[in-house]
């Protein structure tokens, strides 16, 4: 049974926090382990470049990113783990979509109309903040997935635009260059990844590095994870009162790291007059049950660099062992072929209009007997047969000429034209069994 692609990237912007691993990491990595998923995983350290001039933080997140991703389980073995930078053809293909999507889809980019609207706000040029990266950011994304013909993408509702945009370059290229029966690219669908897509932050608001309220995964260690979670924001009620659950975002964090039963048995404890700071000790509690012994295993990647570049190169080989074939059909089918091969095609229609073969003809006459002849390469008549009754008799005798060559002429109802030699025969049928 043919595996089923899913492809899964994560910007190389910063550093990750717990809403990223329950809404992308840790459900891409359980489905990584179905034995019917074909996995890619990238860091799409490219689409960092669009709002990041920082190289020190460029290189730092994307270490940090590929170090969570491994401690966090993801199996480089079972998987296909590579950086976007690695594989030259993904921005070559990006180039090739360039050239076939319309810019009036891509002016209807959330992030380019965002850019805009900001820029316009503020009193100055539409386009005064915008990169032809941030423009091209849909672009490449369409040319991440389509490059290793993922089937399934799973995004968050804020990406199911660009997924659409990369459905459309798909086609469009498809149309312009492939057959019906034969398209180069799959229509990508969207997934989603964890029932908990948007993780709130300690504020209530979506968890975001961008509203200062994350819990950071791995970085600082338990005691940053206690430091965090204690500015969770709750209401002033005392040990001792009822709370209500649902007042803050404690109750929601709890339920991506807890099990039924132990969400419930939390909510009735905090009803029964939990005191909030012994309710965010034990979430401190249950979300290092799951990822301390992950942070253990980052901190020693984090040590030992060579060891992540080592998995990332060795994903990039298996990345390439697709893209690059891929890329030469694409590149042929655009017309970036080389001239080899326009020389080949003619040199050998050139052969073939040359050589000349001998043949049998046959025919009836008006006394209704069939016959044959033998005619050269050179269109010299060579060999006459006697009539025969059927033209199955006529063609029997053909095919033990063609067959035997000239140990068949013994015995055979035919005779020699004027002028000709039995050696012109004998070569005319050999040219038969050489053709076999």
């Amino acid at each position: 049974m043919t595996k089923k692609r899913v492809l899964t990237g994560i910007n190389t912007t910063g550093t990750l926090h717990i809403g990223n691993y329950v809404g992308a990491i840790r459900p891409a990595i359980q489905d990584s382990r179905d034995p019917n998923v074909e996995s890619f995983f990238f860091l799409a350290d490219l689409h960092a470049l669009i709002k990041c001039q920082d190289p020190a933080r460029i290189e730092r997140s994307r270490m940090q990113i590929a170090a969570t991703w491994l401690a966090a389980g993801l199996d480089p073995e079972r998987v296909t783990l590579y950086r976007q930078s690695d594989i030259p053809e993904i921005p070559l293909l990006c180039w090739m979509f360039d050239c076939v999507m319309s810019k009036g889809l891509l002016n209807r980019a959330h992030a380019y109309k965002a850019a805009v609207d900001a820029a316009t706000a503020a009193g100055k040029d539409p386009d005064a903040d915008v990169s032809m990266g941030l423009f091209s950011y849909p672009v490449l994304m369409a040319a991440d997935i389509l490059m290793f013909n993922a089937q399934e993408v799973p995004v968050g509702h804020d990406q199911l635009q660009h997924l659409e945009m990369a459905r459309d370059a798909a086609q469009r290229f498809n149309n312009l260059y492939a057959t019906p029966e034969h398209p180069f690219f799959v229509l990508p669908q969207a997934t989603g990844g964890s029932s908990i897509e948007v993780l709130p932050g300690l504020d209530g608001r979506k968890m975001s590095k961008s509203y200062n309220n994350v819990i950071p995964l791995f970085e600082g260690g338990r005691a940053a994870l206690d430091a965090a979670i204690a500015r969770i924001v709750t209401d002033s009620r005392a040990p001792g009162e009822p709370k209500d659950p649902d007042s803050t975002s404690l109750t929601v964090i709890f339920d991506a790291f807890a099990a039924p039963e132990e969400r419930e048995a939390f909510r009735a404890e905090l009803r029964s007059g939990l005191g909030w700071g012994e309710a965010k000790k034990r979430l401190a509690d249950q979300i290092d049950r799951e990822i301390g012994p992950m942070r253990a295993r980052y901190e020693e990647l984090m040590a030992h660099p060579a060891q992540v570049e080592e998995i990332l190169q060795e994903g990039a080989r298996k990345a390439r062992l697709i893209a690059t074939p891929f890329m030469d059909k694409l590149r042929h089918a655009v017309g970036l072929r080389s001239f080899t091969e326009i020389a080949a095609p003619q040199a050998a229609k050139k052969k073939a209009q040359k050589v000349q073969r001998a043949a049998f003809k046959q025919y009836r006459e008006k006394d209704g007997c069939f016959y044959f002849k033998l005619i050269s390469a050179a269109g010299d008549e060579l060999l006459l047969s006697e009539g025969f009754e059927s033209g199955r008799d006529a063609g029997m005798w053909v095919g033990r000429l063609k067959k035997e060559g000239a140990a068949a002429l013994e015995g055979a109802p035919v005779s020699f034209l004027d002028g000709i030699t039995r050696d012109a025969v004998e070569a005319a049928l050999l040219s038969f069994r050489e053709e076999e």
